[in-house]
């Protein structure tokens, strides 16, 4: 197949529904920015291997953030090496260079921008041995515990989301020259939300005066939601509770199939969480980034519910250390935080810390990135290393 070539990239993997969102919340800010004029793709490069299991990683990543966590806690913790990612990588790319090979000189990028800390080696590896001359952006969408993989210095610019995330991948042998602080990619339609949330809750059908509890527990809908929203609904009959299942199509049956109250509303994948969290006063949900950088850019308080992952566990203290929300691994501390929250000083004092803690723009500012580094002369695939 020949294809038109494009300015921009994006090497991803759908496990979880993180990467691919960083991806298209890039995307979204370029066109903003820029209009038509700069061309993008979206390739799960794990699945373009069709490596045994390395093309599977989506499935197996929902069946062990679901089912089998202990698993994937000691996955990454065996593998969270540099050394043990780079030959693992080789391993994958021998397997799978005339795959990658192919789909890359199929679509000619100019730039490839990696949001999926396994993928970045495979397309440097493929650029160094096919003296490929676009550029590779890596977009860390872990907040500060992460994991080995992201550090590679021979990607020629990696954008972190925090302080926390530009150390630790300095300690670990980034320059500073190949680091730079940006926003977290969370899409632009998020900040762009100008209604207050009785608005919201109007235009969307629900009871404007209602104080109003989103729940998630990310694209996948892992976790103990099911048993959270029956506590809540025993516990505070009062609340309006916005449930929101992802792609967990069991747990959606399960809860719309069982008895609700009437100010209980169940979804199931949805694409306009930005109005969900507009028309919501608290956002409950796992400590998954993609869904936590969402309601911090949107000012909503948060109650952090658990770590799916180990790659999630620095997330809670973010949110703690910087007072935006709450801890609460229990359901029973989850009623009584929402209860606190309900007080309207305290309520606006964590709004307030809220307006300082995060960026609204990381898009934007990773969008900006991206056009600086289209503007640079095409790089000559003798010119990168091998770092390994």
């Amino acid at each position: 197949m020949n294809r038109q070539p494009i300015d921009v990239l994006f090497a991803i993997s759908d496990t979880g529904g993180g990467h691919r969102s960083a991806a298209v919340a890039i995307s979204a800010a370029l066109e903003q920015m820029s209009g038509a004029s700069i061309t993008w793709a979206i390739e799960d490069l794990l699945q373009a291997t069709n490596v045994p299991g390395v093309r599977s990683a989506p499935g197996l990543y929902d069946q062990l953030s679901t089912r089998w966590l202990k698993l994937y806690n000691f996955s990454f913790q065996l593998t969270n090496s540099q050394s043990t990612v780079s030959f693992l990588s080789r391993i994958v790319y021998l397997t799978a260079r005339q795959n990658l090979n192919r789909l890359l000189t199929e679509r000619r990028p100019r730039l490839v921008v990696v949001t999926h800390p396994l993928v970045h080696r495979l397309v440097c590896a493929a650029r160094r041995r096919r003296q490929h001359s676009f550029r590779v952006l890596t977009v860390v969408t872990d907040l500060v515990t992460l994991h080995a993989s992201w550090s590679y210095p021979g990607v020629d610019l990696a954008l972190t989301p925090t302080d926390e995330a530009y150390r630790l991948m300095h300690k670990r042998g980034m320059k500073p020259s190949q680091l730079q602080r940006c926003g977290f990619p969370v899409h632009p339609k998020f900040a762009a939300e100008q209604r207050d949330a009785p608005t919201a809750r109007r235009d969307l059908g629900l009871e404007p005066d209602r104080f109003t509890v989103l729940l998630t527990a990310g694209g996948v809908g892992s976790g103990r939601l099911g048993e959270l929203v029956q506590t809540l609904e025993q516990q505070m009959p009062d609340k309006q509770f916005l449930v929101v299942t992802g792609k967990n199509r069991a747990l959606y049956e399960e809860l719309r199939s069982g008895p609700r109250l009437p100010h209980t509303h169940v979804f199931g994948f949805v694409n306009n969480m930005e109005e969900l969290m507009t028309a919501s006063d608290v956002v409950v949900t796992k400590a998954g980034p993609g869904t936590l950088m969402e309601a911090l850019v949107m000012r909503k308080p948060v109650i952090v519910t658990e770590a799916v992952g180990l790659q999630e566990h620095g997330n809670i203290d973010f949110v703690l250390n910087y007072e935006l929300g709450f801890f609460c691994p229990t359901n029973e501390r989850i009623v009584a935080a929402i209860s606190q929250l309900e007080d309207p000083v305290r309520y606006a004092a964590t709004v307030e810390r809220l307006k300082h803690a995060v960026p609204r723009d990381g898009a934007i500012q990773i969008a900006r990135v991206i056009h600086q580094q289209l503007s640079l002369q095409p790089v000559g695939g003798s010119y990168h290393p091998n770092p390994d």
